[in-house]
């Protein structure tokens, strides 16, 4: 499967704003219960980990803008996924 075959079909299950970072791997963003996820690694049966923001239109800004390089841009409360959890920016104390 191609990757832009991928996409169509991760467009299919929801996920919206999907693309390619420089590394290779795929994000885009899916609406979750009371968040946004910026969701990384996407692939065929799930994701790598998902970055939750409090605003939708903060998840968009920052998965149009992020390089895949640290974190994502933007107030992002939490990162659940590969290598664990941690709070973001967004996080109140």
């Amino acid at each position: 499967m191609t990757t832009e075959q991928l996409k169509v079909l991760l467009q299919g299950e929801g996920y919206e704003h999907v693309r390619q970072l420089p590394d290779g791997r795929l994000i885009g963003i899916m609406a979750q219960l009371f968040t946004t996820g910026l969701v990384v690694g996407l692939h065929l049966i799930g994701y790598a980990g998902r970055y939750c923001y409090e605003r939708r239109a903060d998840a968009v800004e920052a998965c149009a803008a992020w390089d895949g390089l640290g974190h994502p841009m933007g107030p992002w409360v939490k990162y659940k996924g590969e290598g664990g959890e941690c709070l973001g920016p967004g996080a109140t104390p």
